[in-house]
């Protein structure tokens, strides 16, 4: 997995994405580090990213850890548990997502991220 995201998050929690060899992940790259707000949904949390990315979603069925890219939120989701469209444990996405990669650190205290708190985002090559 050749992109590694660090995401800060102002109320002190910590999280290491890896995601896959997807050109269009340069555009992060140019532009980290970059800051963004956290909205929660359900146990998932997206953010907004700082230029638009080409990408098209897939499915809305995730597992827990999952990374995806949002297309009509410009958002990056970090999926952690059910959300208010999950029948039972596994989330679901509101509309169709581009899985790209799972989260690697921090994922059990995802949890403890408010709605509204600032995120530094820092997107590297590996």
């Amino acid at each position: 997995m050749p992109y590694r995201v660090e995401l800060e998050f102002s109320g002190g929690v910590r999280a290491v994405c890896v995601l896959g060899d997807v050109d269009e992940l340069e555009k992060l790259v140019e532009k980290s580090p970059f800051k963004s707000e956290a909205n929660r949904w359900g146990e998932e949390i997206y953010f907004e990213l700082p230029v638009k990315l080409g990408l098209k979603g897939e499915r809305t069925l995730m597992e827990v850890g999952e990374v995806a890219y949002w297309p009509e939120g410009n958002s990056l989701c970090l999926f952690f548990g059910p959300t208010p469209m999950s029948k039972g444990d596994k989330p679901v996405a509101y509309s169709d997502v581009k899985p790209l990669g799972r989260v690697v650190e921090g994922l059990e205290k995802l949890g403890k991220v408010k709605d509204g708190e600032e995120i530094t985002i820092r997107v590297m090559k590996t």
